[in-house]
């Protein structure tokens, strides 16, 4: 496993590190695009650095095609929220996709959702995800 952009080394200066929250496309896209649950996810990527699989721009630019074709008036707006993904420090990593794929057979999600499931799990880290049924496999599968 790889990642994209290498995590910074923690300092030997006494700070407390903050855990690493991994963040998926449903979270992500209901941020940059103002959806209503946008303030809850907002209050929890403030809180701690962020890790998604290398996928999450992918995702986040077909959300954002999907809004252009149904609201094309809003066009500019939509390029410009989706900018703001690349402004946002996060940590793309690869995944292992054997692992991903057994995971996704195991906990009945795609291979997308698994991936985010997968990161969170190697990462020991929280998922942030608006999805049910990921946050559901996120809290019983191991």
């Amino acid at each position: 496993m790889d990642c994209i952009r290498r995590l910074k080394p923690s300092s030997s200066s006494g700070r407390i590190a903050i855990p690493v929250k991994v963040i998926d496309a449903s979270a992500a896209v209901a941020w940059l695009f103002d959806e209503p649950e946008h303030q809850r996810v907002r209050e929890r990527v403030l809180r701690g650095p962020l890790a998604a699989p290398a996928l999450l721009p992918f995702e986040i630019a077909n959300a954002c095609a999907k809004k252009m074709r149904r609201q094309p008036e809003r066009r500019e707006e939509l390029i410009a929220a989706f900018a703001v993904l690349f402004e946002i420090e996060i940590d793309y990593w690869d995944v292992d996709h054997q692992a991903v794929l057994t995971l996704a057979n195991a906990a009945g999600l795609s291979a997308y959702d698994a991936s985010y499931l997968w990161l969170a799990q190697r990462l020991d880290a929280e998922l942030i995800t608006l999805d049910q049924q990921l946050a559901t496999a996120a809290s019983t599968v191991r």
